[in-house]
Parts: structure tokens; sequence; C-alpha cells
């Protein structure tokens, strides 16, 4: 965001150091929060996709089942974590398609995670 508006970020700079004080950087750097979190709350409104590893993963749970993360891994023959997390885990926590049981400790051992009433009805096809 800031790289978008990088004219903007030094002339707000240019005009803090100018007038003595923050103001003119810290309003500016609240309108590009600002901004940037419209963007973000648009960009979940409109896109509602599930890629297709996440909803291979959603189908494996059954109803009301509790699965650790190696026993997710084991369904897809899978062994390599970091990139089961980038593909599948965490586009469906972040969807809130799954949930964590211990979210206190997300990387604990005994951590299990277990579908929303959202990932039911993506599953169901609704």
């Amino acid at each position: 965001m800031i790289k978008e508006q990088q004219d903007h970020y030094y002339q707000a700079l240019a005009a803090a150091d100018q007038a003595a004080e923050a103001s003119p950087f810290v309003c500016f750097m609240l309108q590009a929060l600002l901004t940037a979190v419209n963007e973000v709350a648009l960009s979940d409104q409109v896109s509602d996709h599930v890629s297709d590893q996440v909803m291979r993963l959603l189908r494996v749970f059954q109803h009301g089942e509790s699965l650790k993360a190696s026993e997710l891994m084991a369904q897809f023959n899978l062994n390599h974590r970091p990139s089961f997390r980038k593909n599948y885990l965490n586009p469906a926590l972040a969807q809130g398609l799954i949930v964590m049981s211990n979210p206190e400790s997300p990387r604990s051992p005994a951590q299990k995670y277990q579908l929303t009433r959202k990932g039911l009805d993506k599953v169901a096809g609704k």
C-alpha cells in the first residue's frame, strides 16, 4: 500500500518535518491503513472461493470429528508440514472453514482441527 503511494508518503513526511510535528504523517498513515482494511474487507466479501486443496481437506472430516494435522496429512500422503500448512490448513483457518481446538497454542502437539458450520455448508455445496 505504501509503495503504491510512495510520493504521498514522502510528502507527508516532509510536511511533518516542516511542521515539526507528526500529525500530517500520522493522518497519512491512518488513511493508508483505512484504505487497506477496506480493500481487504471488500475482497473477503467478493471472494468466497475455496481452493481445490482446501475443499479436499474439508471432505476428510466426518461430522463433529476433530483431527490432528498429522492425521490430516496422512489422508493425502503428505510429509512436508510447511506446504500442508500453506496450501491446506492456513487457508481453511483464514476462511473460517475449520477451527483449532486450542487456539491459544497453535503449534501444540495436541492441536486438533474441526469443521465449522461454514465448512460444513461448503462441503454440502451451500
